[in-house]
């Protein structure tokens, strides 16, 4: 059964890669005799164009990051592995990949501007800053959520059925071996003949050891400084984001190019392994498929709709994909038609891996899951784990490659996170040359310092790590911003091409994904005003956040709907119909 699900999945994928994602093309009309922004506006720095092949492992590792993995496995064990697996096989195909191929298409016919200049060309000044404030928003809270995650797992250890260790600490040494070898790999790149190939089979086996050798020298803050676990883990959460901060104005080539070129590989080495791992490990489907249209969820229960439709945002579509296309892919991009490989294409791999990663609760038990709830990173790893020793490769060495490609892929959103948030404030306030880049660059860095630094408990006394607060609202405004995304690839499209297509690829899309994220922001909402003993003005930042992010989504709507009522002479271009 399990097979049968994985294999029907990648076959989907395929043909809609060939079929629909070829139909996209051909309406974006790809020319590979344009000159991309890339090749044009070429600076060693922000502009610089790399083979189509390492665009995409950058692309790929930039946008997965923890969020296939987290999304599907935390609304599979809520609602079931079904509904979760539809959502991500017709969201990736329909809705995701238009999303992501139409904002790095849009950025390069733009100069490789971002999707919110684009909204400010076609629809209004107003509309410019509005998305820009929501952008730069959204991202501060991905930039909580993930650094938390990371910083969690570099603490405490996980005890083996075999009775073996896994430590945090070791984890967080493999982190930073990892961290490093993409510095060597740079300068070896950029100062040697040595071919991109060459390098690479050098480098991809180090980062193997990497894995194993942080085990023996492990970096333990906690014994280090005499901390307790949460106090170990809040440090890191600072190291991570002086991390962020040096990775965000560092050049291209020297951390950011490399370090998505290996962590492309590991993704793909992750989905391989997991692959490989159903085909030959026999193993059946444990969890059921559906388990009902409300769960139990903290003190009251959560809805299929919208629930689902927030959890998973990595894997079935996400506004974050749309800065990370229009803000670093589109600066790198060699020639138009590759948009088709490195954005559609990365969007179907996504899915990809968020199919793979929901097979690791369906091969559980409903009582193991429960066991693990909150603990969605352990679930991958064990189930990595169980599927990598159908190979031959130990369980132990499964569960750390589980747990460090985790981290991986987070560090990859990371610093390109950091990277955005200070080209949009740039961007929102002119700021230019070094005071610009380093001042943008801070803010962006160390404000979620406010957010990860703060101790929740729970009415038990347990401490509730921040990544878990933020999660809910970082996945309903992730979401809302791809309906933004869509909203203005709609006014592009529709000002650009004048055809039907527009309304049925790219309107409907963005209805479905403004309904979803609205409907759930709006539940924070009401959730934060409305307390058992009657209306009361919230302390916690999640609520006030969630109102901001709806007023802005419905003043963003009224200017697009302002367009499309105006009179206002269309751009005039063939006109392409289905």
């Amino acid at each position: 059964m399990l097979l049968v699900i994985i294999l029907s999945s990648a076959l989907i994928l395929i043909i809609a890669y060939r079929t629909y994602g070829s139909m996209l093309a051909r309406l974006l009309q790809l020319d590979a005799n344009k000159k991309t922004p890339a090749v044009e506006l070429r600076d060693g720095v922000d502009y610089d164009p790399i083979d189509w092949k390492v665009l995409l492992s950058q692309h790929f590792s930039a946008i997965a990051a923890a969020g296939p993995i987290v999304g599907p496995i935390v609304a599979g064990a809520m609602f079931g592995w079904l509904p979760a697996l539809i959502w991500i096989l017709l969201g990736a195909i329909f809705i995701g990949g238009i999303h992501d191929f139409g904002s790095l298409v849009a950025s390069i016919r733009h100069k490789a501007r971002s999707i919110a200049e684009v909204v400010r060309e076609h629809m209004t000044r107003r509309s410019y800053l509005l998305f820009l404030i929501f952008v730069w928003i959204a991202l501060i809270y991905i930039i909580v959520a993930f650094t938390d995650i990371v910083a969690g797992s570099f603490v405490g250890q996980i005890t083996l059925e075999n009775g073996q260790v896994v430590k945090g600490s070791g984890i967080a040494t493999s982190s930073l071996l990892y961290l490093a070898l993409p510095l060597v790999m740079a300068f070896v790149l950029r100062f040697t003949r040595l071919s991109l190939l060459t390098v690479t089979l050098i480098f991809l086996p180090l980062v193997g050891c990497a894995i194993w050798f942080g085990q023996y020298i492990p970096i333990d803050l906690q014994a280090m400084f005499g901390l307790s676990e949460n106090g170990a883990h809040k440090l890191w959460d600072v190291l991570l984001l002086v991390y962020c901060f040096i990775a965000a104005v560092v050049p291209m080539w020297l951390l950011l190019q490399p370090r998505g070129h290996l962590g492309g590989f590991f993704l793909f080495a992750a989905l391989l392994a997991g692959a490989l791992g159903v085909l030959f490990s026999g193993s059946e489907v444990k969890y059921p498929a559906f388990t009902g249209w409300e769960v139990p969820m903290g003190a009251g229960f959560a809805s299929l709709f919208p629930v689902l439709f927030i959890t998973i945002a990595c894997g079935a579509c996400s506004g974050f994909h749309s800065i990370i296309a229009s803000g670093t892919s589109s600066k790198q991009l060699q020639c138009e038609p590759d948009a088709k490989k490195v954005g559609y294409g990365a969007m179907l791999l996504e899915a990809m891996v968020a199919v793979v990663s929901l097979s690791c609760v369906m091969i559980l038990s409903k009582e193991a899951v429960a066991g693990l709830q909150g603990k969605p990173n352990y679930i991958y790893a064990l189930g990595l784990g169980r599927f990598m020793e159908v190979l031959g490769i130990p369980a132990s060495f499964g569960i750390l490659f589980g747990l460090m490609a985790f981290t991986t892929f987070v560090y990859d959103t990371l610093d390109v996170c950091t990277r955005l948030g200070r080209y949009i404030l740039q961007e929102l306030f002119g700021w230019q040359g070094t005071f610009g880049r380093y001042a943008a660059t801070a803010i962006t860095a160390f404000l979620p310092l406010l957010f990860v630094m703060q101790t929740v408990t729970d009415a038990k006394g347990n401490i509730i790590p921040s990544w878990r607060i933020f999660w809910p609202l970082f996945g309903a405004s992730n979401q809302l911003l791809a309906a933004l995304t869509l909203l203005g690839l709609t006014v592009w499209l529709h000002r650009t091409y004048r055809a039907r297509w527009v309304w049925t690829l790219v309107g409907l899309p963005t209805v479905l994904m403004y309904i979803m994220s609205s409907w759930a922001l709006l539940e924070f909402v009401s959730q934060g005003f409305n307390t058992a003993s009657g209306f009361a003005i919230p302390t916690a930042p999640v609520p006030w956040v969630a109102l901001l992010l709806v007023v802005l989504a419905a003043l963003l709507l009224w200017e697009a709907i302002k367009v499309f009522s105006s009179k206002n002479p269309l751009i005039p271009q063939p006109k392409v119909s289905l």
